[in-house]
């Protein structure tokens, strides 16, 4: 487990798009926090990681949008999946199963469908520290 500090929006972004820099192909990215923690700052960091260039907005009312990068990019968002079929009628099983690279908003609702080897990253506020610090957790993965 690694623990990182952001103190404003943009050391956030400059985090995940580190790490998205070094994403590889199959790696799936489970993302929680809080509403108004900066989950989509953190997805577009990591979209510009993948070389994305592309308008990145969480996919609230869509569940899953696409972009291309240096690989595929499935962003998905679960906050309002109510019965896991809703998400296995999109094709969840297969976009999880391939070389794409996705990275998954509220993960946490659906984690029995999440894969062992996914990695975990959760955002977190701590406002004695300032409105704008984040501790952002990397988990390598769930037994």
């Amino acid at each position: 487990m690694r623990i990182l500090e952001s103190r404003s929006e943009e050391e956030s972004f400059r985090i995940a798009e580190e790490l998205g820099k070094k994403a590889k192909a199959g790696e799936i990215y489970c993302l929680e926090g809080e509403l108004g923690v900066g989950k989509t700052v953190f997805a577009k960091g990591f979209a510009k990681g993948l070389g994305i260039d592309a308008v990145i907005d969480s996919p609230t009312f869509n569940i899953v949008k696409e972009y291309q990068g240096r690989f595929m990019l499935y962003h998905f968002d679960v906050y309002r999946i109510e019965d896991i079929d809703e998400l296995l009628e999109i094709g969840f099983e297969e976009m999880t199963g391939n070389d794409a690279v996705c990275l998954i908003e509220w993960a946490s609702r659906i984690e029995e469908e999440i894969p062992s080897f996914a990695k975990w990253i959760r955002i977190d506020k701590d406002l004695d520290k300032g409105f704008e610090y984040r501790k952002i957790t990397l988990e390598e993965g769930r037994a």
